[in-house]
Order: structure tokens, then C-alpha cells, then sequence
């Protein structure tokens, strides 16, 4: 809360606060007040001579202000000067000078008065100069001839400019002359020459000065500058003087620093505070001199201190009293180093402490009028009133002055007026202006009402109450139409009336109402304040890395109030996105496409509204593949080894990781790059080994994680001399092609592995261990030499040694080869067999002699074969077997016999040419095994109490079977199982029939046949017993015909299974692949009329039953006749036509239904009960001896099962008998199948039959089989 406090003249303090508050007041312009200043020419003009000269004066006040001039002290009488002119409503003077005026004729002090009835403001006095751009005073200038390594200087000597020109030096190209340590210019203008050098050489060193208010530019005459170099001055010395007593020039020496300005060791220099500070030390010496700065007793400021001029110059801006100081500068070069000191005094034109400021007061109020200066030296205080001095003004006892401070007490409406302060020293003087304005006055707000301020959340909100009155109202602020005061921490009242809500939530939104009030009145105003969300990136873009070439995506995602609508701008280094195509705006994202090296930078996200902006940057880093080395160098060079040194292209971001060094062969292979080393990315310098007699090349390859640069360009071309070889061939080996020769090879070397031109080969040999002499031929361009006429198989010594025209390779390494094999002579013998088990045989054999193996012995080989099996006493197709064993051995395993058969087999044995004769057939007997599973296992024919089982022998009985055993048990309804049940049965029996079961009960079997070994792998079937006599009746839909017309069709069907069973029918056009069209039946009945058909087209139908899932029937085809005309009848609708067909339909049903009954009661055919009475010989027991057995084939007795026959019976129904099969028909290994070989004989088809799985080689039992369990199979 506000409070208004008391003023006393007694307490300073209080009355300066009071002072700064009401003096922040301002008067409206409709309320009566003294003139005040508002715009006036600067203090220092200087003016264009050749524009109109404008010297601004703009005041307010009310009434409105009349303005007066003086000039250089006196009134000024504008009326009686045709060229001056004032400014409508202003007091501006213009001063025609166009027009044939001169501007000197207006030079002076001008100073403007604004007046009214409250007082009289003054201005600056402004000083009126027009600019100067005098030209240089001719002059000869003479041409400077300077020794080379002396200092020289070059003198501007501008002329005098109002203000002072700016000073640079150019040749006759106008181009600048270059500067540097060396040469440089200093802050007069001169040009100097710390030393000269031949190339400073010239005839055109000219200076310039620029005038800028005139835009003009002066050229001094140009300087002809001579440098003679001590070898071109000895020699023009000793052209023209003899050689007596002449010893030249001095060489070029050396020398110390001095300086050639400032002179002496030191120097003063005086600045204003506020200025710029430059302090210049330029030195001569050779070498160069360098320049360095420091302070004596401190520090140069930090962030305001600058080097210009190459160090020559020091710039320290924004002076303070702080500055003053020694400062010294040092030019040092090799030789030595000398100073100077220059002392800074920092004096100070007056500046403000505190400039009076405008005072408004109510009748009888108090107050003061403060004007503080300060400067060096202190500056003087003086007062005016309305213009005039104070001393000599009227008088006013309602002030009084004291120094730099008027206090008013019980003003009254006519101590109303303009006050100046002049503060001044011998540097410059300060004037300002300032009122007292006597005014009783009510309170009034001068910030619109309804004013809105919207802030976001968590910043500071300043609402604005702008108010004026006399005396100075007292302001309050109210939340709310009805809320209470304002006050306490989370708020801050300023003296202007602003309220100050430190940190702004989103709860402070609402209406604010200002009051202000005095002892005159009271007046209030509403303001509006809304606070929003901030906005905020909730998705901020992220640093990239991205190949060049490739494509990348910034995302900007942001949140921000809904009533606010953000804009998105994207910057790339602080600065607008490049105008490219390929970048892409989106919604919440920045793309670029096609990214270049151009595009490396900072991208930043800005999201603006009207209140706010946030942005968010991530930083681009392209990278690329290196650039390549280039300027390769060979330095070092030897006969065997060379330095290569390059210098590193731009890596592009990525570290170069190592660099790869290639060489050509300009002489075998040029334009064939090879690799010859590869080096750490921080090296730039290789030594390479060299070998003779090669015409290299090099280049560089720089390589970074994201590939290998571009090969740099070659280097120059190095030829090394040439020299013996130092290696030979490698790869040496002898070997014989034919018995009688003798093969020698060799890896030839390669390329520059010659050393030298020439090159070739010496081949060597001779035979191991007989004591011959060398035997030696010289080939060249090939890597074979055969020998001839060689003995079989016998070793030989043999090298290879390599030479060129230089001379030969060392001694070379001598190999073992041999001449070549022949097949060998002689089968191994005394071969024997054992029998491990009946799948595995054990071969031993005696090994040839060596001699006779005629070559290099790779193994034996055993060929053995299957001869027949003893089960089935017939031959079958040979398949010869192959095992090889290698090295000597004299023995081997045969595994994956089969048992109870016999084989034969043979050893040979192999060299490198082949093999050798076969020793004589070994025949050899495997024993019996353990039998396959049987192959199947059927149940059928379930009754109360019975189950009818039927199987097939093993596939491979693998010996004589000898029986079947049977196992079973009941399983009850927890799935537990009951007590094992086990029966032998002979092993010629192929069904059996079980009985005194348990009804409805269910059963699990295990079956497996047995030979004298053991018992085979067991199949296993599960079967339930029935409930009760009567045949369980499955659904079926049959017989299903249709009868198509030209649109319509009628589908009938055959149905078995439950009662009361609704129907539907299924049709479609047939090989379409659309839906089914499904119509329902009504009822029962078995026939249906499809009608809406379309002519002469194909349909499918089928007939299912509701409720039963998946029960349909299978599919039928019928197709609809063409279409004809209207009057022709379809006999399929005519009524006796369907009585007939009904009739029929039920007469074939009464005659099915007897055959039914018949079969059921058990009835015999006539040619049954004759086959039961008189057995067919042909199936009674055949002998052992005869070598051949019986086998059972599957024939169908009806449509529904088949059942195995004995060879030879005859079948119940169509009288036909299977045709009798020969012991070596192909048909023995599968039925119906068309059997294929190898081109060696050996059978590689696959067995197969129809339906179930027969036996491959039959029923081997010895016993008789029985006619009546062949005919049991029928029941």
C-alpha cells in the first residue's frame, strides 16, 4: 500500500526523494506550464558550406511558446536578413545559402529563447561552422633513394580540415598499399618503414585525405621511393671507382630498435573521460622491432582495451579518471630492445550527478530545485531564472538559493518559472532547463481505461496508472469490483503509479482498479489483466551428424496457450535459412534434402507470439568422405627405400583414421594401382621399402569412418636401379604326368620380384641316392619343364634357380619329386571276414609290397555287395558298395549290413593313378536280427464282447519269424489302465479274432513279431467294444442327381441317419470361385427345384444337413439346356412324366431293401457253399525246397475295407484272380509303381501301394498257411 509522506525543508534527505518523485510527473498540454525545450542543434555544428544552414529550436508549452535569437551574445534580428527564415509554429532558423550565400558570413554563437506568460526556456549556445577541405600547398617533392635494411619515412602532412580528414595511402591503381609489422601508418597520417627492402621499390606512394561533410578527397603529390640492395650499390660503386683502397658497402647488419615516434624515452598525453584513448609507438630496427604494452603499477582494462596497427597502436575506450596513468611501450627485436613512457591524465568536460528536473507544486506547497556537476577540474554552478542570472532577476520570496540547490517554500502561482543550471569548466559547460509550475489541480489518470495487458505466467506484470495532479495524488489499487486494498509482498507500488505483480500466475488474471486522490478530488480507472501459458518446445531439435549427399530432419514440437498463435521461424547461424529448395518447412520440423558442406551449422527453432518467444538450437555437422592429400614430395631417396610426405586434405568433419599409399609400376604395369603400406591418420610421412629396378609412382588415399577419399595425384616418377635377384621361385614341385616322364613346376616370380630385365629360370635335377650329376636347362616366360624317358615312380632332386642380365639369385632350395605312377601290379591277399553282429563285418587283408604299388599309396578299397537275402531265398539286383580306407592299412569296418544275408566283396589297391586288380570274391553270411514293426495293425468288425484284429508282417523280418506277440489292457474312463493281457500267436496267422471282451469298453494293443534273436519294434492301436447289438447309423447323403431345364433344375438325394433332419442345397457355377448359394428345404424331403438358372450354363450343387457341422454330401455337375422359345414344354414338368419316374424310383427300393434283409440273416451264394465244400488245391502248403513262398496281396471285396489274400485264393465276389508274380518281377518292390535304375543297375525307386501298406517280401513262415483264416478274412 501506497502511503503519502510529509516534506520538511529541515530533512534533505526526504525532501530529494519527494523531489525525484513529483519532478517524474508530467504536465498535460492542456494545463498551463512554462516552455520547455524539446529539440535543439548540437553545441558544435559544422555545416555543409555549400547546403542551407539549420539550426533547430522546437519548444512546448502552454500557451504555445514564442521563440527569440541572440548571436555571439546580441540580439539577433531575423526580420531585417532576407536569407534567414523561422518555421512556422517552431523556432528553427534557416539560413539560405543556395542562393549565392556564404557560410562564413553566418558563423558564430547562436542561442534561442522559447517564452510565454509562465516563463522563458533557454537553449546550448551552438557554435555555427561550416566544414573545410583545403588542398595541399604545392610542393616539390623529392624522390627518396634509401639503403636497403634502413628505416624511411614517408610525410602526409595533410592540410588543415574542418573537422580533420581521414589519412590513408594508395598507388596510381588506387589500390591500398599493403601494411604490415614492417611498413605501416601512423596516427598523424606518415607512412613508416620500420626497414626498406628492394620491393619497396616504387614511384607512386601517395596520401589521401577524405573530408567526409564534404564529401571530398585531397591527393598529395606522389613519392618516388628508391631502395638499393648492397650487392647492386657494390657493383655500381665499382664501376665507376677503381679497385684502390676500395673495399665496397657495408654488408647488411643488424641493428637494435629505436623509435621513430613518439620521440625521446617519454611524453604526455592528456584525454577527456568518455573518449577514446590511443597511444602510438612505432620503432625502427632489423629484424623488425615487435611492439608490446603494459601499465606501470597495474592492469590494462579488461574488455575495453584493443591492439590496432599491429600492436603499434593502443586503444582503450569509454576513459575514466581510473585511466590516468604511465604507460609504456617496448620494441624488442634479437638485438635488443628500447621504450617509452607516456603519462595519461584523464580530464573531465562536467558531467551530471543530478540535472535539475521539472517541478510542479499546489499552491503553498514546499520544494527544491537540485543541480549537481561533477568533472576535472570541478566545475562551476550558476543559476538563471527565465534567462536572466538569478542575481539579477526579480525577486521571489518564495526561494531562496543555496549552491547547487533553489529550495521554494509556500509557492504561490506566480513563483511559476523556468530555472536554468550552467555548469562549466575550462573543458566545456552543461545547461539545463528546468520549470516550476504553480498549479492546483485535481487528480486525473492518464492511462486509457479498459486498458489490457496480457503476460505469461511467471513473469513480472506491470500495470500502468499514469496519473497527475497538484498536490500529487495518492494512488491505490483494488482487485476486483469489490476487492480490498493492495498491499503486502506479492506486490510492489512504484512512485509512477505502475503496479508491479513480481511473479504473474495464472490466478492473478482479473480486472485491477487504480484510484488516485489528492485533497481536490478522487478519480479511478479499470485495467484487464490476462496471464498465459508460456510457450514451450516439449520437442527440441538435436545435434546431427549427417553424411553429404544424405537428408536430415530437425523437430521442433511445441506447446503454448490455446488463445495465443505461435509462428515458427527457423535461423541457421543466428541468420535467415538460405533461399534453397531443399529445405523444407514443416509443421513441427525443419527437412533438408541433398545435405552439402554449406549447410555445417547452428539451426535454431524460434517459436514466437505475441507475448513471448522461446527457441531451442542443435548443431548440423556434415561429413564426408576426406578430400585428398595433395603436394606429395619424395625426399631421401636410396636405392631401396624413399620418403613420400604429404599434406592432409580437409577432413570434413570426420578424423581422418589413417592414410593408405599405392605405387604403380610405370614400366610392366602402368595405370595398376597396388598397396604398398597404409600409416596412422596423425602421420603425413612414410619411409617405403623399394625394390630394384621399378619406375614407381605413388599416391595417397586419406580414409575416415566414412569411407576413403579420392586417390591425391601421383606423384613424380622414381626408377630404382637394377640388381640380381634376391629370391627364387616358390612352389617348386615334381611330379610325373605318364610313367615315364618327369613334371617340374614353379610359382614364377612376379613383376618387379625380377629385380632386373631378363629374367629366367634354371631348372635342376637329378635322381635321389645313385650318385648322377646335375642336369640343368635355362628357360624363360614359362613355369613347367618336362623331363623325359624317366624310370616309374623313382625320386628325383630337383631346384629352380632364378637369374636376370644382372646375374643369379641365391643358391636355391633343393625338393623331392617323383616321376610318374603306374597302376599297381598286384591285388592284396589272404583277405578275411568276420562277423562283428548281423549289421557289421570286420575285412582284414595282407598288404601288397611297395614296389609293386608302382606310386604314391593312397589306400585300399573294398568293393562288397548284397548277393540275396536268406529270407527270401531269391536274387535281386547287385548294388555294389565302395568303402576306401586310407594310408597302409590292413583292415576295415563294413557297417549297415543287413542281417540273415549274404554278401561278397573284394580289396584292391589305389595310387595316385588308379587302382590296382581286385583280389578274389570273398562270399560271407550275415546272421538273423530283430525284426521290423509289422506293417500295420487294423481292428475292426467291433461287437459286444469281440474285436476282429488283422496286421501285415514285417517289412524287413530280418530272419525267420517265429511267432507274434499280442499285448492288451482296458483303459477306463479316467484313462487308467488295466491288466496286461498277452498272446502268442503263430507267426503264419495274419488275423485274429478276440473275444469274451468287455462291451463298451475301450482297449489298447501292442503288437510285435519275433525271430530266434529277439522281438522287434512294436505297433500299438486303441479300439472300443460296442454297447449294444444294434448297428450304429451314421449319416449319410447320397446318390445325388439333378435334372436341369433351360432355368431350372430338380436335385434329389439319398439320405441315411437320424430323423427329422432339415435340408439344404448349395449350388454355384461351376469352376467359379464366388460363394455358395445356400437354399433351405422345407421339411424332410429329398428333393429340391432350383429355379431363376441361367441357360446353358454349368453348375455345381451340393445337399447338407442342418445342425450336423460339416456333414455335406459330395459334389454333383449337371449343366442347363439352352435357351428356346417360349412355347416348347419340358417333359421333366409334365405330371405323368414324374408319376413314372416315382413309380420306378420306388420299386428299385423295395428290391434293396430285400437283398438287405437277405444278406443280413447270413444267407450263402450257390458258388460259396461249392468253394467250402471242395478247397482249391492251389492253396495247400508248398515245400520249403521249392525256393519260393506265398505272398498275401490286397484285394477290395467291397467299397468300403479290403482284407489280405493268400497267394493264390480266389476272390468272393468277381471270380477275377491276381495274376501270379515271378520271383524276379520288379513289381515285388511296390505295387503300381514303375521301378527306375542307375546307369550301374542298382534299383532307386520308391515303394508304394493302394491304401494299406503291404509287405515288401512277404509271409516267410515255414508253415502251411490256412485256408480258413483266408476265408475268416471275408466275414
Amino acid at each position: 500500500m501506497m502511503t503519502k509522506k510529509t516534506i520538511s525543508a529541515s530533512r534533505a534527505s526526504l525532501i530529494l526523494f519527494l523531489c525525484q518523485m513529483i519532478t517524474a510527473l508530467e504536465v498535460p498540454l492542456d494545463l498551463s506550464q512554462p516552455p520547455t525545450i524539446t529539440q535543439q542543434s548540437p553545441k558544435d555544428y559544422i555545416v555543409d558550406p555549400r547546403e542551407n544552414i539549420v539550426i533547430q529550436c522546437e519548444a512546448k508549452g502552454k500557451p504555445p511558446p514564442s521563440f527569440s535569437w541572440t548571436r555571439n551574445g546580441t540580439h539577433f534580428d531575423i526580420d531585417k536578413d532576407a536569407r534567414v527564415t523561422v518555421k512556422p509554429n517552431s523556432g528553427t532558423l534557416v539560413i539560405n545559402i543556395m542562393n549565392g550565400g556564404k557560410a562564413e558570413a553566418y558563423e558564430g554563437v547562436y542561442q534561442c529563447t522559447a517564452r510565454n506568460e509562465r516563463g522563458a526556456a533557454i537553449s546550448n549556445n551552438i557554435v555555427i561552422r561550416p566544414s573545410r577541405s583545403p588542398l595541399w600547398t604545392k610542393e616539390k617533392v623529392e624522390p627518396k633513394h634509401v639503403r636497403e635494411g634502413d628505416p624511411l619515412v614517408l610525410h602526409c602532412s595533410p592540410p588543415v580540415g574542418l573537422p580533420p580528414p581521414i589519412i590513408f595511402w594508395m598507388d596510381n591503381s588506387f589500390q591500398r598499399l599493403p601494411q604490415n609489422e614492417r611498413v605501416s601508418q601512423g596516427l598523424n597520417g606518415d607512412l613508416y618503414f620500420s626497414n626498406v627492402k628492394p620491393e619497396d621499390t616504387r614511384e607512386d606512394y601517395i596520401c589521401y585525405a577524405r573530408f567526409n561533410h564534404t564529401q571530398t578527397i585531397q591527393q598529395k603529390q606522389p613519392i618516388s621511393v628508391k631502395v638499393f640492395s648492397m650487392d647492386s650499390l657494390n657493383e655500381t660503386i665499382s664501376a665507376n671507382l677503381s679497385d684502390t683502397g676500395f673495399y665496397g658497402a657495408k654488408p647488411l647488419t643488424e641493428r637494435r630498435p629505436t623509435l621513430l615516434t613518439p620521440v625521446g624515452s617519454t611524453s604526455n598525453k592528456v584525454e577527456l573521460r568518455g573518449n577514446v584513448l590511443l597511444l602510438e609507438c612505432i620503432a625502427e630496427g632489423l629484424p623488425t622491432p615487435v611492439i608490446r604494452w603494459i601499465k606501470e603499477g597495474g592492469e590494462l582494462p579488461i574488455n575495453r582495451t584493443f591492439f590496432e596497427n599491429f600492436k603499434k597502436t593502443l586503444k582503450i575506450i569509454e576513459v575514466s579518471e581510473a585511466d590516468s596513468g604511465k604507460y609504456k611501450c617496448v620494441a624488442r627485436n634479437p638485438l635488443g630492445s628500447t621504450h617509452h613512457t607516456i603519462t595519461v591524465t584523464v580530464k573531465a568536460a562536467p558531467y551530471w550527478i543530478t540535472a535539475p528536473r521539472n517541478l510542479v507544486l499546489s499552491p503553498g506547497e514546499d520544494g527544491t530545485l537540485i543541480c549537481r556537476a561533477n568533472g576535472n577540474p570541478k566545475p562551476n554552478i550558476s543559476w538563471l531564472t527565465n534567462g536572466v542570472p538569478i542575481a539579477i532577476a526579480p525577486e521571489d520570496p518564495s526561494r531562496k538559493v543555496d549552491g547547487d540547490t533553489i529550495i521554494f517554500s509556500d509557492v504561490q502561482e506566480r513563483s511559476s518559472a523556468v530555472y536554468q543550471c550552467n555548469a562549466s569548466n575550462e573543458y566545456g559547460y552543461l545547461l539545463a532547463n528546468a520549470f516550476v509550475n504553480v498549479l492546483a489541480e485535481p487528480p486525473r489518470i492518464l492511462t486509457p481505461a479498459n486498458k489490457l495487458y496480457q503476460i505469461i505466467a511467471n513473469n513480472p506484470a506491470l500495470l500502468d496508472c499514469a496519473f497527475f495532479g497538484s498536490p500529487v495524488p495518492e494512488i491505490e489499487w483494488f482487485k476486483g469490483v469489490k476487492g480490498s486494498i493492495l498491499h503486502g509482498d506479492l506486490y510492489v507500488f512504484h512512485d509512477n503509479g505502475t503496479l508491479e505483480i513480481p511473479v504473474a500466475q495464472k490466478d492473478s488474471t482479473g480486472t485491477y482498479t487504480c484510484v488516485a486522490r489528492n485533497k481536490l478530488g478522487k478519480v479511478q480507472n479499470e485495467v484487464h489483466l490476462e496471464v498465459k501459458d508460456p510457450t514451450m518446445i516439449i520437442k527440441q531439435p538435436e545435434y546431427k551428424i549427417i553424411q553429404k549427399g544424405g537428408q536430415v530432419s530437425f523437430e521442433c514440437t511445441i506447446k503454448h496457450d490455446r488463445t495465443l498463435m505461435p509462428t515458427i521461424t527457423w535461423l541457421k547461424d543466428n541468420g535467415e535459412l538460405p533461399v534453397d529448395e531443399r529445405f523444407i518447412i514443416h509443421k513441427d520440423s525443419l527437412a533438408i534434402m541433398n545435405v552439402t558442406d554449406k549447410d555445417d551449422g547452428t539451426y535454431t527453432c524460434v517459436a514466437n507470439t505475441t507475448l513471448d518467444s522461446v527457441s531451442a538450437s542443435a548443431v548440423l555437422t556434415v561429413v564426408d568422405r576426406p578430400d585428398p592429400p595433395f603436394d606429395l614430395e619424395l625426399t631421401d631417396q636410396l636405392e631401396r627405400s624413399i620418403q613420400l610426405s604429404w599434406i592432409p586434405g580437409y577432413d570434413n568433419n570426420s578424423p581422418i583414421t589413417n592414410f593408405v599409399i599405392e605405387y604403380e609400376d610405370g614400366m610392366r604395369e602402368p595405370g595398376v594401382w597396388h598397396y604398398q603400406t597404409e600409416v596412422h591418420g596423425t602421420q603425413t610421412t612414410v619411409q617405403l621399402k623399394l625394390s630394384p629396378y621399378v619406375n614407381y609412382s605413388f599416391r595417397v588415399i586419406a580414409v575416415n569412418e566414412i569411407g576413403r577419399s579420392q586417390p591425391s595425384e601421383a606423384s613424380e616418377q622414381y626408377l630404382t636401379k637394377a640388381a640380381k635377384p634376391d629370391e627364387n621361385p616358390s612352389g617348386v614341385q615334381g611330379i610325373g604326368s605318364e610313367p615315364d616322364n618327369l613334371v617340374i613346376i614353379w610359382e614364377p616370380l612376379k613383376g618387379f620380384q625380377s629385380n632386373g630385365p631378363g629374367l629366367q629360370y634354371k631348372v635342376s635335377w637329378r635322381q635321389k641316392d645313385v650318385g648322377d650329376e646335375w642336369t640343368s636347362v635355362i628357360v624363360a616366360n614359362v613355369s613347367k619343364y618336362i623331363v623325359s624317358g624317366t624310370p616309374t615312380f623313382v625320386p628325383y632332386e630337383i631346384k629352380v634357380q632364378a637369374l636376370n642380365d644382372l646375374g643369379y639369385a641365391p643358391e636355391p632350395a633343393e625338393v623331392i619329386g617323383h616321376s610318374g605312377e603306374d597302376l599297381p601290379m598286384v591285388a592284396p591277399g589272404n583277405v578275411q571276414v568276420h562277423i562283428v553282429n548281423s549289421t557289421l563285418a570286420k575285412v582284414h587283408w595282407d598288404p601288397v609290397p611297395l614296389k609293386t604299388v608302382r606310386g604314391h599309396l593312397q589306400g585300399y578299397r573294398i568293393y562288397y555287395w548284397k548277393v540275396q537275402s536268406l529270407s527270401k531265398r531269391r536274387r535281386r539286383h547287385v548294388e555294389k558298395k565302395i568303402l576306401t580306407f586310407s594310408g597302409n592299412k590292413t583292415h576295415g569296418m563294413l557297417p549297415g549290413l543287413e542281417p540273415y544275408s549274404s554278401y561278397k566283396l573284394n580289396v584292391r589297391v589305389v595310387n595316385g593313378k588308379g587302382e590296382g586288380p581286385a583280389s578274389p570274391d570273398k562270399l560271407f553270411k550275415t546272421p538273423e536280427g530283430v525284426p521290423s514293426s509289422p506293417s500295420f495293425l487294423k481292428i475292426s468288425n467291433p461287437t459286444l464282447d469281440s474285436l476282429t484284429l488283422e496286421w501285415g508282417p514285417p517289412t524287413h523280418p530280418n530272419g525267420v519269424l517265429i511267432a507274434y506277440t499280442l499285448k492288451f489292457q482296458p483303459i477306463n474312463s479316467t484313462h487308467e489302465l488295466g491288466p496286461l493281457i498277452e498272446i502268442r500267436i503263430p507267426a503264419n496267422e495274419t488275423s485274429l479274432i478276440l473275444s469274451n471282451l468287455n462291451y463298451s469298453t475301450r482297449y489298447k494293443f501292442y503288437f510285435y513279431a519275433q525271430t530266434s534273436v529277439g522281438s522287434g519294434s512294436q505297433i500299438t492301436e486303441e479300439a472300443v467294444t460296442i454297447m449294444d447289438e444294434v448297428r450304429p447309423v451314421y449319416p449319410r447323403i447320397r446318390n445325388v442327381t439333378a435334372s436341369a431345364a433351360e432355368t431350372y433344375a430338380n436335385i434329389s438325394w439319398e439320405y441315411e441317419g437320424p430323423d427329422h433332419v432339415n435340408f439344404y442345397v448349395e449350388y454355384g457355377v461351376a469352376g467359379s470361385k464366388e460363394d455358395w448359394k445356400k437354399e433351405i428345404v422345407n421339411g424332410s424331403r429329398s428333393f429340391f427345384v432350383l429355379k431363376g438358372l441361367t441357360p446353358g450354363t454349368s453348375y455345381k450343387v451340393r445337399v447338407g444337413a442342418e445342425g450336423l457341422s460339416g456333414f455335406v454330401s459330395s459334389e454333383d455337375v449337371f449343366e442347363t439346356g439352352p435357351a428356346m422359345a417360349s412355347r416348347q414344354v419340358d417333359i421333366a414338368t409334365q405330371g405323368w412324366f414324374i408319376g413314372l419316374m416315382c413309380a420306378v424310383a420306388l420299386l428299385i427300393l423295395i428290391l434293396l431293401i430285400v437283398c438287405f434283409i437277405r444278406r443280413n440273416k447270413g444267407g450263402k451264394y450257390p458258388v460259396k457253399e461249392k468253394e467250402d465244400a471242395h478247397a482249391d488245391p492251389e492253396i495247400q502248403p508248398m515245400k520249403e525246397d521249392d525256393g519260393t513262398f506265398g505272398e498275401y496281396r490286397s484285394l477290395e471285396s467291397d467299397a468300403e475295407d479290403h482284407k489280405p489274400l493268400k497267394k493264390g485264393s480266389r476272390t468272393p465276389s468277381d471270380r477275377t484272380v491276381k495274376k501270379e508274380d515271378s520271383d524276379d518281377s520288379l513289381v515285388d518292390y511296390g505295387e503300381g509303381v514303375n521301378g527306375q535304375f542307375n546307369e550301374d543297375g542298382s534299383f532307386i525307386g520308391q515303394y508304394s501301394g493302394k491304401k494299406e501298406k503291404e509287405p515288401a517280401e512277404g509271409n516267410e513262415s515255414s508253415e502251411a498257411p490256412s485256408p480258413v483264416n483266408a476265408m475268416n478274412s471275408f466275414v
